[in-house]
């Protein structure tokens, strides 16, 4: 007698907070370097963008998704005003989109800056990232701009978001 064959293990998602300068985010973040290059024609370099440690504790985060402890998806928040985070560098790897991964890191940092205490999430996107505007609506974040004007005539696309901070 033969035993059934087992069904394909699930693969195991887990939040590593980490540092932008860890080894296992420059796969993702050269990526969505070269990304934004091809998309907007010009170098982009993030590591000049933003000092490292502006995503660091204690005003700000950064994260990976990892699947099986490999870095499928991230992102980041910085201190923007008192009360206010911004997000960055929200990123999933090309092999694995259409997931849902960009919403769980989405997610994970709105929970993680509601526990420091911020009440109001803001970040801006490209005019041709048109994924990145669905998430963002589709998240429940609010435009800061016309909706129906070209997004190339707007130049970066504002968003907000209100969080509630969680109770103890």
């Amino acid at each position: 007698m033969t035993a059934a064959p087992r069904p394909p293990r699930a693969a195991r998602l887990t939040i590593h907070h980490t540092a932008v300068t860890d080894p296992l985010a420059r796969p993702l973040l050269d990526e969505l370097t070269h990304e934004y290059s091809t998309r907007y024609g010009r170098p982009v370099d993030l590591d000049l963008e933003y000092p490292a440690a502006e995503f660091g504790p204690p005003g700000g985060a950064f994260l990976l998704l990892l699947e099986d402890d490999e870095p499928v998806a991230g992102g980041a928040y910085r201190r923007y005003a008192p009360d206010t985070a911004e997000l960055k560098r929200i990123w999933t790897h090309h092999a694995h989109r259409r997931r849902g991964l960009a919403r769980r890191v989405l997610t994970a940092l709105e929970q993680h800056a509601a526990t420091r205490g911020y009440t109001r999430l803001h970040l801006t996107t490209g005019p041709r990232q048109p994924e990145a505007k669905h998430l963002y609506l589709a998240a429940g974040y609010r435009p800061l701009f016309d909706l129906t004007a070209d997004p190339e005539s707007i130049g970066p696309l504002p968003f907000e978001k209100h969080l509630e901070i969680p109770r103890p």
